[in-house]
């Protein structure tokens, strides 16, 4: 029997499907619409900047570095352009195989696989790393004819630091190198506009005046927008801002006085700091030995490093920065001028010198074993008395010492605009108490005192400061800021800035003390221990002698060169300034372990001079006789010194610098 359908139910099932059907494809297209309207109109532009990143990239234009120049305008540091093979490892599958295959193209020594793989391990895999420098045309063009063999490698033309004139005045222009991982670290912590300025930017500042002016040196990075293709590289250029290159930063030093201050040092070690005292310009800042920054520009190698680093001598310490000494004698004047500013002695003053002074059951030795007799300021400083000083310190206490030196600057931060300086020590009560743990040795005792007064005992100050001292005392007690950096210079518009210095500060000293002093100082030069040198200067100056121990001996034993060894020799020193009249110059010298100050420090200084006042350079054999300590007074005819030029071939290419 057939079933009757009931049509009726059968259409209103159809019906409702095809509504259902209806409903979920209007729904599907409503969901595709709405989609589309976010993609299209809500997330347009982010959208439409994913897809031009992805055709597009942005690059850094890292800008040309400034140059640095000395006072007269010579080259001390500038870029040159060369080739670099590089490698960007996130690239590269076998690093070991491509490196070996690049050998056979182009080569590679040990040291610059193992400057790789150092910086391998300091990098991001995504940054491209120098492998080789300084490749020759005949390199990148092997290697170009190649390269579809080497994803990953690329031959780039890169800016190198240059520094003409090798080790000259290393210690003050400093040197660049590469970014380290601790350096990345802190810059993280700049400004999001100062970070962005170092995209792309490998090297920076370590050292001197690369270090202290790196701002003004590194000038404003560029960005150019590029098309690439699928392979991710570039195609065409579509935008471009430029880069701005960083400023020209001017400093006070000369570098043929510079270079002629080390040449003198010969294998010596010491340092010389020359300041103009009208204005606290440094115009001679050194320290012996010094070290080549080209070695740095690269990645030094393992075992430039080593000689360097492992150095009995210490090339990389700036030792007219860091390095600290007792100023022994050089002391005294400033000791004179405390005497008479506190009221505790006047010049005319006069004690005994048997050579010797008793503190007690202490026995302070002077003049070996002949006194000088009655010694009144003047001969005091004339004629370096002992006695006079020990007792002057006694007088004074080592708290009233204290506060008169420091505004001189000893054993404070000058603020001279190059990092790294350090305090050294100006002793004082207060200073023990901070500086020593135990009570017993907190204490201050009496007899600590005596030696202060003759430059020895916890004193321990740098060159730079007694330099800084003796430019204040020439100035008439008005302090300046010692700076390196006297203006900045637009590479565009070749306008110059002059930097901007502190203002001078009056100590108040009285006219009449400071003459007195400055006078004993012009004494030393015509009867006193520095009188052999100085003997037919065409000019008159002022200066101190000074002997520094670099070891302690017993008050009963007798100090015998023979029998010490090098490094335990005393120091030579010696302060002085010129012309006597009005100062342009005023200078603090050591020759380490050298011995009398007159004999090593002194000819140094009456070159300076010599070169600043007179025009004067020394001839070949006077200069030979300097680095022996074998000359006092100069030796035969000088030379002119502006028409020496120095070394010819290097001045020459410094005034070929664009």
């Amino acid at each position: 029997m057939t079933e009757i359908r009931n049509v009726e139910a059968d259409l209103a099932r159809f019906r409702t499907r095809v509504l259902v059907g209806g409903l979920a494809v209007l729904l599907g297209f409503g969901l595709l619409a709405a989609r589309m309207v976010h993609l299209q109109v809500t997330r347009h532009e982010d959208l439409q900047a994913q897809a031009e990143s992805n055709r597009t990239a942005v690059l850094p234009v890292v800008p040309n570095r400034g140059q640095i120049l000395d006072r007269y305008g010579r080259v001390l540091a500038s870029n040159y352009s060369a080739y670099t093979l590089e490698i960007t490892p996130s690239k590269v599958q076998d690093m070991d195989a491509t490196i070996e295959a690049l050998g056979e193209l182009i080569e590679i020594q040990p040291r610059d696989k193992r400057r790789f793989r150092k910086l391998l391990e300091e990098s991001r895999r995504f940054d491209s790393l120098p492998l080789r420098t300084r490749l020759t045309d005949e390199e990148v063009a092997r290697f170009t004819v190649q390269r579809y063999r080497f994803p990953g490698v690329d031959v780039r033309a890169r800016l190198f630091r240059q520094y003409p004139h090798g080790d000259a005045a290393s210690h003050v222009i400093g040197y660049i190198g590469r970014i380290n991982q601790r350096e990345k670290e802190q810059m993280d912590d700049w400004p999001e506009e100062e970070q962005a300025n170092y995209r792309g930017t490998d090297y920076i500042g370590k050292l001197g005046a690369e270090q202290s002016y790196e701002r003004e040196l590194h000038g404003i990075t560029g960005f150019e927008r590029v098309e690439t293709s699928a392979g991710g590289r570039a195609v065409r250029s579509l935008a471009s801002t430029p880069a701005t290159p960083g400023n020209t930063v001017v400093l006070s030093i000369d570098i043929k006085l510079q270079k002629l201050v080390e040449d003198m040092f010969g294998e010596r070690r010491g340092a010389l700091v020359a300041i103009d005292p009208r204005n606290g310009e440094i115009l001679a800042f050194v320290s012996k030995p010094t070290f080549d920054p080209n070695l740095f520009v690269e990645g030094i190698d393992v075992e430039n490093w080593r000689a360097l680093n492992e150095s009995v001598d210490k090339p990389l310490l700036n030792r007219a920065l860091r390095g600290t000494y007792p100023p022994g004698s050089t002391y005294k004047p400033f000791m004179a001028l405390a005497a008479l500013e506190t009221g505790t002695r006047k010049a005319e003053t006069a004690i005994n010198d048997p050579g010797y002074w008793m503190f007690g059951n202490h026995r302070f030795r002077s003049h070996g074993d002949g006194g000088l007799g009655s010694v009144n300021m003047y001969r005091s400083i004339v004629k370096s008395s002992n006695v006079y000083y020990y007792s002057l310190a006694n007088e004074m206490g080592v708290d009233t010492m204290h506060d008169f030196m420091a505004p001189l600057g000893f054993g404070q931060i000058t603020g001279i605009d190059l990092r790294g300086e350090v305090r050294g020590v100006l002793p004082s009560q207060a200073w023990k108490r901070r500086t020593y743990k135990r009570p017993e040795q907190q204490k201050w005792y009496a007899g600590e005192t005596i030696s202060l007064g003759i430059g020895q005992g916890y004193n321990n100050f740098t060159m730079l400061q007694i330099a800084h001292a003796m430019a204040t005392l020439a100035a008439g007690g008005v302090r300046h800021t010692p700076h390196l950096a006297i203006a900045t210079e637009d590479v565009v518009t070749r306008q110059r800035t002059l930097l901007h210095q502190e203002a001078p500060v009056a100590l108040g000293f009285k006219p009449e003390n400071i003459a007195t002093v400055l006078n004993a100082m012009h004494g030393v030069t015509v009867e006193g221990t520095g009188a052999g040198v100085f003997a037919g200067a065409g000019y008159l100056s002022g200066g101190k002698t000074g002997t520094a121990q670099a070891v302690t001996i017993g008050q009963k034993d007798r100090y015998d060169v023979r029998k010490l060894e090098e490094h335990q020799r005393d120091h030579s020193l010696y302060l002085a300034f010129a012309p006597l009249e009005q100062p342009q110059v005023a200078l603090a010298v050591i020759v380490e372990n050298a011995g009398f100050g007159a004999a090593h420090a002194a000819p140094i200084a009456r070159r300076v001079f010599d070169y600043l006042l007179m025009d004067q350079y020394p001839n070949p054999q006077d200069l030979a006789a300097v680095q022996k300590g074998q000359a006092g007074r100069p030796i035969g005819t000088p030379l002119k010194a502006s028409e020496v030029s120095w070394p010819p071939e290097q001045e020459a290419a410094s005034a070929a610098q664009p």
